[in-house]
């Protein structure tokens, strides 16, 4: 099913990406390279393929950076205006400052996105069930394994959302919040304008006291927070793998996906979803699973690289071992390391040979 005419997404890129660091001390999170192209790319192909086509990005961290990315849109087939925060205004903040650049009528649907989400979910059905309902906000809801570390949201038999509870450590249901809403716009302008607010501690709760018709759309569909590390490289892996959809896609879906003027030798073993960037290097003997390597990167021959990040330009010398690592742009992991376990090398460091082990033998 389409959009109806004329709907309008909230795009909220305003985060620091705190989580990712050192990935996104020069880069904001959702511009960083996932599956071969910036992360964003993957939710405006989505939104475009469902029928949005007028999106306005939420900014406030380098935020000049989103408009030489996407420009005006027209490369994604899409509209797409910016709407930037001086200071950072929280969720409901930067929704109702982006809303001063939306079009639509107070009764229309307004799509907001997160900037940091994969999902696989159906928005057509999410926004169908908003409209049909009449509902003041629709959330997206989708079930963890542990529902402590996100918002929690119970709904009655009917699908009406009876509480919103941020992050608490006896969740009574594994329902989260999944981070798109379907608001009315006339809802959007009640969040008081220039102030920092939170849908999820503020406006949420507030509607459901005050008697508005919350609903959730809950469903099993994939769905992941690329918030950290690992999550970011197992979303990247993912697409590579096809296991989520995505238009954006720049190549065919399988073990490994090879951006222009990648050199990978015949020798190599680059398996699990691996992104080969630009100009990248990997020589014979080396084995790459999961991982990004960025542009211009080199891993050497009999180096492995599991589950890791490797920034623009650094080198991974013949022997050295990465398992859920990030290393930073333009550093040098030199033979004989062993890094693991969540390690972040920062930008322009260099490991000496043997300088880190987890295991006595070399």
């Amino acid at each position: 099913m389409r959009s109806p005419d004329g709907l309008e997404a909230i795009l909220l890129v305003g985060g620091q990406g705190t989580r990712l660091r050192p990935l996104t001390l020069s880069t904001p999170k959702p511009l960083l390279p996932t599956a071969g192209v910036p992360f964003l790319a993957h939710q405006l192909a989505k939104a475009r393929a469902y029928g949005v086509r007028r999106v306005v990005f939420a900014t406030s961290y380098r935020a000049s950076m989103f408009g030489e990315a996407f420009g005006d849109g027209s490369g994604f087939g899409l509209e797409i205006v910016y709407m930037t925060e001086d200071t950072p205004l929280g969720t409901g903040g930067a929704i109702r400052n982006a809303a001063r650049a939306l079009t639509c009528p107070p009764e229309a649907p307004v799509l907001v996105l997160n900037g940091d989400i994969l999902s696989g979910h159906d928005i057509a059905a999410q926004v169908d069930l908003h409209v049909s309902r009449g509902a003041a906000v629709t959330l997206h809801l989708t079930e963890v394994d542990d529902p402590s570390r996100f918002g929690c949201v119970p709904t009655d038999d009917d699908g009406r959302v009876s509480a919103f509870l941020e992050k608490t450590p006896n969740p009574v249901t594994n329902r989260i919040n999944a981070g798109c809403y379907v608001f009315q716009r006339s809802v959007i302008d009640t969040i008081p304008e220039g102030q920092v607010v939170s849908v999820e501690r503020e406006t949420f709760p507030g509607l459901i006291a005050a008697g508005e018709l919350v609903l959730g759309y809950a469903d099993t569909s994939y769905w992941l927070d690329v918030g950290t590390p690992a999550a970011f490289v197992q979303g990247s892996a993912d697409l590579v793998l096809g296991k989520l959809d995505s238009p954006a896609l720049p190549g065919p879906v399988g073990e490994s996906l090879l951006l222009h003027g990648a050199v990978v030798s015949p020798e190599a073993k680059v398996t699990g979803g691996t992104v080969v960037g630009a100009r990248a290097t990997v020589e014979a003997g080396a084995n790459v699973r999961g991982s990004v390597l960025s542009e211009g990167c080199h891993v050497a021959s009999g180096a492995t690289v599991v589950d890791s990040v490797v920034g623009i330009g650094a080198r991974v010398a013949s022997g050295a071992v990465l398992r859920e690592v990030v290393v930073g742009d333009g550093a040098l992991i030199g033979p004989g390391n062993e890094l693991t376990s969540g390690m972040r090398v920062w930008p322009g460091v260099n490991l000496p040979e043997c300088a880190v082990r987890f295991s006595s033998d070399v």
